[in-house]
Order: structure tokens, then C-alpha cells, then sequence
């Protein structure tokens, strides 16, 4: 019995404590809420304050504390009234022809920028086309400036090899007419040794008598080409056969005449055919060599 008797007491004590937290929560939430605020709205100035709400109940078990004095909070200053903000009315909506006709001018400011830009890469590509061709045009010069060295000193090489062939030339020419040369005055010596035949009659030998008759025959048949000045002296080879026909005739060295005398001759022995034969068949022989001379008498 005195057991429930505590029970009891306890939950009365917890109840009232409870209740009395109830009515503290309360009572701040009053004072709280009793702030003044200043709300500004287009128009005049009107000044409201927040008041909690009047029907709160009012503890029935204890009496109210007594709420402290608010202190007065300062006045705060007017702003000033902002004129009413004019609402514009709304743009009317443009007719659907002139949507049409807005629409036909974007898409074609959009073809003009498409075209600008499209115009724009084209110059950008051009600008490096050409920039390439200067690059493959200057290269081209280089090479082209190569080539010319190149050939220009081959060219240099090719004339300084044919002056030194041509040194050697002149050289062995020189050679060559000197022994010409040299061979022929030693004839001309050994004429000089020996007796003239034929017309001065000194040498009466059958095989002297038969050179000097060819000579004079060949002679005779020579058209001699007016290039050939006197002193002139080449070997003369003739082949023929019994009876003083021709088979062949040739000039060879030593012989200080040109090409065409040297023909000329030749084509002398072919028409002085057939050569001096009888009377000198002891001495006949098939291949005849002797001195052709010309000492500027006809």
C-alpha cells in the first residue's frame, strides 16, 4: 500500500513538471514572437508588427511570471516612397507573315555568314597552295642553280680534257711532219746524189729510164689542183699487171700534200693507163714504187 502510494506521487510530480515546461515554452514564444518588423511595399509606408497568436491558453495551475519591460527600439527612418512601378503591357504578338518574312531573313543572314566563312577558308587555302608553290619554286631554283654549276663545271672539264687532246694532236702532227719532213729531204739528197735520166740523158740504166717514163707519163695526166705550191714530194705505190694496166695506185708517206693533191695524183696514174710497158720488159715489175715530185714546172 505505501508502495503505490510512492507511484502515485511520483507521476503527479512528473506531470506537473511537465506541464510546467509546457507553459515556459509557451510564454517565450510569446515574448518572441512580439518583435515589431517594418515591411515595405510599393505605395505608401505602412507599418505592421508580427503579434503571436491571441488565442494561446493561459496556464490554469500557476500564475503567469511577470513578462520584463520591452525596451523601445529606435525609430527607424522612413524610406522614402518608391513610386508604383507602371506595369507595360505586352508586345502583341507580330503577325505570322512577318514571322515568315523574319525567319527567311535569319536563314538567309545564315547562308551569307556560312558563305563568309566557307569564302574565308577557301582564302586561308589558297594562301597556303601558293605559299607551297614559292616553297616548290624556290627549291626548283636551288636544283635548277645546281644543275647549271654542275654542267658548267663539266662543261669547264670538257674544254680543259680537248685543249689537252688537242696539244697531244697538234703535238703528234707535229711529230708526224717533221719525220715527213726529214724522209723527204733525205730523198731529195739522194736525188741530188744520183745522175738525172730521162731528158738530160746522164743515166742510161734500162730501170732508171723506166721510173723516169712513169714519172713523165703520170705527169703528163695530172690535173694539178692550184693549192699545191712547188717542192712537192709523195711516194707513189702502183700495182700493176703485164702490159702496163693499172690495178691499183696509192700515195703514201711521206708525202707533204694535202688530201685532194694526193687524190689527184692517184686519179693522174689511172689515166696515164696502161704505163710504159714494151722495151722495158727486163725491168717490168707488178708493184712500182717511186718518188712524184713537182718543183713548179709544168
Amino acid at each position: 500500500m505505501k508502495d503505490g502510494f510512492f507511484i502515485n506521487l511520483r507521476a503527479v510530480v512528473y506531470s506537473l513538471l511537465l506541464h510546467g515546461i509546457l507553459v515556459l515554452l509557451m510564454i517565450f514564444g510569446l515574448w518572441w514572437t512580439t518583435e515589431s518588423r517594418v515591411v515595405v511595399l510599393p505605395g505608401q509606408v505602412i507599418e505592421a508588427s508580427l503579434v503571436g497568436p491571441t488565442a494561446a491558453p493561459k496556464p490554469a495551475a500557476r500564475k503567469p511570471r511577470a513578462q520584463k519591460p520591452t525596451p523601445p527600439k529606435p525609430a527607424q527612418e522612413k524610406p522614402e516612397p518608391v513610386p508604383p512601378k507602371q506595369e507595360t503591357a505586352p508586345a502583341p504578338e507580330p503577325p505570322k507573315q512577318d514571322l515568315v518574312e523574319q525567319q527567311r531573313v535569319d536563314a538567309m543572314a545564315e547562308q551569307k555568314a556560312d558563305l563568309a566563312r566557307k569564302e574565308q577558308e577557301e582564302k586561308r587555302r589558297r594562301e597556303q597552295i601558293l605559299l607551297e608553290q614559292e616553297k616548290m619554286e624556290v627549291e626548283r631554283q636551288r636544283q635548277l642553280e645546281e644543275v647549271r654549276k654542275q654542267l658548267a663545271d663539266a662543261a669547264r672539264q670538257k674544254n680543259l680534257e680537248k685543249e689537252r687532246l688537242q696539244q697531244l694532236q697538234d703535238k703528234r702532227l707535229a711529230e708526224q711532219k717533221k719525220a715527213e719532213q726529214d724522209r723527204l729531204d733525205q730523198l731529195v739528197e739522194q736525188e741530188a746524189e744520183q745522175a738525172q735520166t730521162g731528158a738530160g740523158g746522164q743515166d742510161n740504166d734500162l730501170a732508171a729510164q723506166y721510173a723516169a717514163a712513169i714519172q713523165a707519163a703520170v705527169t703528163r695526166n695530172w690535173n694539178r689542183p692550184e693549192s699545191v705550191p712547188p717542192g712537192l714530194r709523195c711516194t707513189l705505190r702502183i700495182v700493176q699487171i703485164p702490159g702496163g694496166d693499172v690495178l691499183s695506185a696509192s700515195v703514201t708517206s711521206p708525202c707533204n700534200a694535202d688530201a685532194s693533191a694526193r687524190l689527184s695524183i692517184e686519179q693522174a696514174v689511172m689515166r696515164a693507163a696502161p704505163l710504159p710497158y714494151q722495151g722495158f720488159e727486163d725491168v717490168f715489175a707488178r708493184e712500182v714504187t717511186f718518188n712524184f715530185k713537182y718543183d713548179g714546172q709544168d
